[in-house]
């Protein structure tokens, strides 16, 4: 433990450092906080949250879909042909984007303020809603603070370029980062497009080393990371993989935290608010957010809403609200949105029998066919691009939009149908989901008793 405190020091330092440099005026803790006119009672965006002990008509809003008919059917009156279809491609798992104090408080917000103020978050967007919401959600994820970015991806771009800024700012030359001054960074085969991103650019500018280590191997990564000469380490990985449905080995990964003094970063996207007794992710349910140095998420899949946020330290926040490139060149979320994601989190930590309706559809997932489902994303393989193709056109005729997965988001010949599941779905919805998947992917339902007569 003394190393991993260490560790953790030694960053606090270089982020520090960095800070200093970009601020070297006291400029930021000058600029005063944007506050919006207090709305009266009944007007206040925020006030009345009202939770239920049960889902509400409104939880199949989102579920119970129409679309064009594919074949380009026509009306008498020349409109194309509307067909219904219950949706299994989601990301919504609590069905918070319909859940009436979500609504309430968008439309409150809406007609209190307009949008917001339209600027980035560092001129004059940043308002008292906004960091509400990022205090509820470093308080969630149990960090000193939060940035609130307009999406997953924006989030996640804003932390590597400032990643890369503790390189830039603490080398010794204004010109170049020194090839020991680099930052190496090691991360999963099959992490975000949003993480591939941002290192590039890290790698773009010289700032970093990038490892790839095969997916979930921890020998091959404290192997690469045994190798490694470089003094700034750091481990980013998903904590549940969007296209294999599989969780990150996240004890392994700390226990490797504590051998090699990394930084670890983990991105919550698909288990925050899913996971844990109050929606804190995977790190809640094995209570180790205190061993993680960074988290970040998303408002746009669980939390219903849209954005992403960076649970941090205050050094980090501080450093990101310089340097993070996709915060400080973006205008801010809009109030509407910001006052629904806050809304969505205090439901989603109230309700939580949601996130047992969730965890019990996987159950039944399971009993029903022989896929060792382990989280609500469940990733059927089914071959190449044409197979996936015919798959899902399969399961739009029975009426489940359940899309094909292909290139780039999978390799050629690992083209799937991605199933997702959510507290709205009930058994029937299941049963009837895993009867046209049997049709199409041979050996998902057992052979004997092939529908359990008991779930």
């Amino acid at each position: 433990m003394v190393e991993t405190s260490s560790a953790a020091e030694m960053w606090e330092a270089w982020v520090g450092s960095a800070y200093a440099k970009v601020d070297k005026n006291g400029f930021l803790g000058y600029l005063p906080k944007i506050c919006l006119p207090r709305p009266n009672a009944d007007e206040d965006p925020l006030a009345e949250l009202e939770t239920f002990d049960g889902p509400g008509p409104w939880d199949r809003t989102s579920l119970e879909i129409e679309v064009e008919d594919s074949q380009t059917l026509r009306t008498a009156d020349g409109e194309p042909v509307r067909k219904k279809m219950l949706l299994f491609s989601g990301n919504d798992y609590l069905n918070l984007s319909s859940h009436p104090a979500v609504c309430r408080a968008s439309a409150k917000a809406a007609l209190a303020y307009g949008m917001g103020p339209r600027s980035s978050a560092l001129v004059s967007g940043q308002t008292e809603y906004h960091r509400q919401l990022e205090i509820l959600l470093a308080e969630m994820h149990q960090k000193k603070a939060c940035i609130v970015a307009p999406t997953g991806f924006a989030a996640n771009t804003a932390f590597f370029s400032t990643l890369g800024g503790v390189a830039t700012h603490n080398a010794a030359s204004k010109k170049l980062v020194a090839p020991q001054e680099k930052i190496a960074v090691f991360s999963d085969a099959l992490n975000h497009a949003s993480i591939i991103d941002g290192l590039c650019l890290m790698e773009r500018h010289q700032q970093a080393v990038v490892y790839v280590y095969r997916h979930s191997d921890m020998a091959h990564l404290d192997e690469i990371l045994s190798s490694c000469d470089l003094e700034k380490k750091v481990v980013i990985t998903d904590s549940l993989f969007s296209m294999e449905g599989d969780f990150a080995p996240i004890l392994e990964l700390v226990q490797l935290r504590e051998k090699h003094r990394f930084l670890l970063v983990v991105d919550e996207a698909h288990t925050a608010f899913v996971c844990g007794r109050n929606g804190g992710g995977i790190c809640e349910v094995y209570r180790i957010q205190n061993q993680i140095d960074v988290i970040v998420g998303t408002l746009s899949k669980a939390g219903g809403c849209l954005g992403g946020f960076i649970a941090c330290s205050e050094k980090w926040s501080n450093l990101i609200r310089c340097v993070g490139r996709s915060y400080i060149f973006t205008t801010a979320s809009p109030l509407p949105i910001i006052a629904a994601a806050y809304t969505a989190a205090m439901v989603a930590r109230k309700e939580g029998w949601r996130r047992q309706a969730v965890w019990n559809r996987v159950h039944e997932f399971v009993a029903l066919t022989n896929h060792p489902a382990t989280s609500p994303i469940v990733s059927l393989v089914v071959g190449d691009e044409n197979a996936a193709i015919l798959a899902s056109k399969h399961m739009l005729e029975k009426g489940f939009h359940v899309t094909a997965i292909r290139p780039p988001a999978v390799s050629p010949d690992a083209c799937r149908l991605r199933v997702t599941l959510t507290a709205a779905h009930t058994k029937e919805d299941l049963r009837g989901l895993v009867t046209a998947l049997d049709q199409c992917i041979p050996g998902l339902v057992p052979q004997v008793d092939r529908v359990p007569a008991r779930l």
